[in-house]
């Protein structure tokens, strides 16, 4: 448990903390952040992935049945969190917010980072393949319950439009292929593309922690309970159940743990604002379970490891 703390929890937070400490001390500002992220999103994740997949043996990378797995259990929690959400939550704008709150992880970059440092190649492109099939589920059913609660409709047009085109989904399609059929790339790509997906986690991290938003929790101290007990315990034990009873074990355990009981991902904050919904109740949300989830990482992972589960 202390090698899991000092290799894969530490690292993040640092930079986590340097970007939030940064940010603070006008190191960096709004530009770069916006910037930064923009650049993570559209170029150097795709990248990571598509390198990470390209590279890996597709029988280990392309696990149908763990995305399966995932896949069904994301959507039975979902369901169960939504019908809690409708009768608890209040405002009734702020269920749509909560519900994404409480599923919704940041897989592709805090999840991610946590994989790699843990299982390192492997475990990368493995939780690659994962990640990008359970993120488009991800935004299915962030906008069906975000539009279910919220004023601002979102086109179905729209939507396909955003999965279609969405970066790391593209780069994730790309590397299938050349993985499955074993493509030998030019070694001037591969090595350029190294280069280039080596800032991808550190910038993403910077950029996260410098996004933080902590504020006055008083007035949603309830909503914010919720999303963070269910995206910290509940989501991930969930997910790790349904994944143990269906016979999964080591680190494709390990790889459903560290992406479900990642926090919620910045993405959801961004879709609240752009639908008009509480986002300043979707920053705290944020905020509230990336410091949370630290912890109970360590310790989940800590107490599977010591019964030999992962």
């Amino acid at each position: 448990m202390f090698g899991f703390i000092t290799n894969t929890l530490l690292p993040v937070l640092i930079l986590l903390l340097l970007g939030w400490v940064f940010f603070r001390i006008k190191m960096l500002n709004e530009g770069f952040i916006e910037a930064g992220s923009k650049l993570v999103f559209n170029a150097a994740l795709p990248a990571l992935l598509f390198l990470s997949i390209s590279q890996a043996d597709f029988s280990h990378a392309a696990n149908f049945r763990l995305i399966m797995t995932g896949a069904i259990a994301t959507l039975a929690f979902f369901l169960l969190l939504m019908l809690f959400c409708h009768f608890t939550v209040s405002p009734p704008n702020a269920r749509g917010v909560v519900t994404q709150g409480g599923f919704r992880a940041n897989m592709g970059i805090i999840g991610l980072a946590y994989c790699t440092n843990t299982y390192g190649n492997d475990g990368l492109a493995a939780a690659s393949v994962y990640l990008g099939c359970i993120t488009i589920l991800f935004n299915v059913l962030s906008v069906f319950v975000l539009n279910f609660y919220l004023d601002g409709k979102r086109s179905v047009r729209q939507h396909i439009k955003g999965i279609v085109t969405n970066p790391l989904i593209i780069g994730i399609l790309l590397a299938l292929p050349i993985s499955y059929w074993q493509i030998q790339l030019p070694e001037v790509l591969i090595r350029t593309g190294k280069y280039f997906s080596q800032l991808t986690l550190p910038l993403a991290l910077i950029c996260t922690g410098a996004s933080l938003q902590f504020r006055s929790f008083s007035a949603d101290w309830f909503n914010i309970g919720i999303s963070t007990l269910c995206k910290c315990l509940l989501y991930p034990g969930f997910m790790v159940l349904s994944a143990y009873l269906m016979g999964f074990r080591g680190m494709n355990l390990g790889i459903v743990l560290l992406l479900s009981i990642a926090p919620t991902a910045a993405a959801s904050y961004v879709m609240v604002r752009y639908l008009g919904g509480d986002h300043r109740l979707a920053a705290s949300i944020i905020a509230v379970t990336t410091l949370v989830s630290l912890p109970i990482t360590a310790a989940a992972f800590g107490t599977l490891t010591y019964f030999g589960i992962i």
